[in-house]
């Protein structure tokens, strides 16, 4: 039987899935929104005005940032990602704390919602990871309602994140083509071109969140070769060819560029909009 290229591609596209699970799976991203980064999912739901009643879909969530804070003010949320061990561990924490919210596998790139299905659309620091940014963002506008609110949180191209990602480019294996770097997501006029005339009050805003978890380079290497699956990855990646010890120096040498008396300032880019 012939193998057409659509068929081919289609493998492709479950590979590079499979992996890109398989790399947020590593570690223990858990820790990385509890202990580092849970101030966005805050800023996040307030930013987006989420209210009870409201009908909220978090776009790769991850363990539960934004949706959880969400389900707290009394709005009927679904939390979608590809990886289900991260499901599993914010599905945990709602059933602990007796938060009602579903939690279910979905990919950002074709969500199985159908059309303006969500009066509030969120993804903290998560849809930007999806490897196709144009099918991601049609994706994301497709299930707002016509009014409804959508609220970003992405990591900037220049802020400490997004220079983590170019110290772990030189480490990995090249991205299959037409894969594109998740920190343009916080680049102003990437965004306005992504999300085009799908959406309108379309603003953009720069911030800083301060991050004090980390006394030393070596805490914060440590930190984030354990915990943080694209770290992980890298560290998985160096060790194969030799480099584990170039790879310490790069992470340290990044962190010593941005850690003062013990914190550190990661620039993120607000996104927020109306349906259309």
């Amino acid at each position: 039987m012939e193998i057409t290229t659509a068929e081919t591609q289609a493998d492709a596209n479950l590979a590079l899935k499979a992996k890109h699970r398989a790399v947020w799976a590593l570690g223990d991203y858990a820790a990385v929104a509890r202990e580092v980064i849970p101030e966005l999912g805050h800023v996040l739901v307030a930013s987006a005005g989420v209210a009870r009643g409201d009908q909220v879909l978090d776009i790769a969530a991850g363990t539960g940032n934004a949706a959880l804070k969400a389900a707290r003010v009394g709005a009927s949320v679904v939390a979608s990602d590809l990886t289900p061990e991260l499901l599993e561990v914010g599905r945990s924490e709602a059933e602990t704390e007796g938060i009602e919210l579903v939690f279910e596998r979905a990919d950002a790139e074709a969500l199985p919602y159908p059309d303006a299905s969500f009066d509030v659309v969120l993804s903290c620091v998560g849809v930007m990871f999806a490897p196709h940014h144009a099918q991601a963002a049609r994706e994301l506008t497709r299930v707002l309602r016509p009014g409804g609110r959508l609220a970003l949180i992405n990591w900037t191209p220049e802020g400490f994140i997004g220079q983590l990602f170019r110290t772990l480019k030189a480490f990995v294996p090249a991205p299959p083509a037409g894969v594109q770097p998740p920190p343009l997501w916080g680049d102003e006029g990437y965004v306005r071109e992504l999300l085009g005339n799908r959406v309108t009050d379309l603003t953009l805003e720069r911030r800083e969140l301060r991050v004090d978890r980390f006394a030393t380079v070596d805490e914060f290497r440590d930190f984030f070769r354990d915990l943080y699956g694209p770290t992980a990855a890298a560290y998985r990646a160096a060790a194969l060819n030799g480099r584990t010890a170039e790879l310490d120096t790069a992470m340290r040498a990044l962190a010593e560029q941005h850690l003062d008396d013990g914190a550190m300032a990661w620039e993120y880019l607000l996104v927020t909009a109306r349906g259309v």
